[in-house]
């Protein structure tokens, strides 16, 4: 009997002691819930805006005469180097496994990039070209760094929208607008501030891989008088900033 009510008091000991702890605990703050981690998908769509600067150097080779006076066929006009702004918008999708992310995009960028030289070959003569709007598509690989910086290689295909102009002592003599197929390959980066925002900065380069593309130099009338042939470099630097609407918004196990 002595035994059993040592038990009975070594139990009552125990329970004593945890109800203490539990009437402990619940006087002690209540912690909160840790933040939820937000997950930066790059899987979607987007939808952007961007402005910057673009270089443009223009050669025109004359290569037969129409109208023109008498002077040699085959004439070289020079090269013209100009610089100027251009801005616009782009569109993309995007598709993220691990650490790469595959996109296609368009652009259209506008601006008046101007440039002009005095023709050496022909005094009294001037050449000036105005560059008015590039329109990439282009695919795009890039790797990221960590959930929210992508850098980025393009290669694709572009229209250039220009407009030619040769001047007599200062007089309309011709003109000519044209728009020619390059070839554009570009690098940049983008950086995700949150899931559906992110801000980008690129340089491009375009280039005719075929060579010179040949046009019709017109006068005020739309009388041909020569045909030209013109051989076109250009580069763009520029920034933005993308919308993105996301068709899947599940994790994505990357390594950093």
């Amino acid at each position: 009997m002595g035994r059993l009510m040592k038990w009975v008091s070594a139990v009552g000991v125990v329970l004593g002691v945890g109800a203490a702890g539990v009437a402990s605990a619940a006087d002690l703050p209540i912690k909160a819930a840790p933040a939820p981690v937000l997950m930066y998908n790059w899987t979607g769509c987007y939808i952007g805006a961007n402005a910057g600067g673009a270089w443009d150097q223009m050669r025109t080779i004359r290569t037969q005469i129409d109208g023109f006076p008498p002077t040699p066929a085959f004439l070289d006009y020079g090269t013209e180097n100009g610089s100027g702004f251009l801005g616009g918008g782009q569109i993309g999708c995007d598709f993220q496994t691990t650490n790469l992310v595959f996109g296609l995009q368009g652009a259209f960028d506008w601006g008046s990039v101007n440039s002009s030289h005095n023709i050496t070959a022909l005094p009294g003569f001037t050449e000036k070209n105005t560059l008015r709007g590039v329109f990439p598509v282009t695919g795009r690989v890039g790797y990221l760094w960590t959930p929210q910086f992508l850098g980025y290689l393009k290669l694709g295909f572009a229209w250039v929208d220009n407009r030619n102009t040769i001047y007599q002592n200062g007089a309309l003599f011709e003109t000519t607008n044209f728009t020619d197929p390059l070839i554009t390959a570009g690098i940049g980066f983008e950086y995700m501030f949150t899931n559906n925002w992110s801000v980008f900065a690129e340089a491009n380069y375009y280039w005719s891989e075929a060579g010179d593309q040949a046009h019709d130099w017109r006068n005020g009338t739309g009388i041909p008088l020569e045909t030209i042939t013109e051989r076109q470099r250009i580069i763009t630097a520029l920034v933005g900033v993308n919308y993105k609407f996301h068709w899947d918004n599940g994790p994505v196990v990357a390594k950093y």
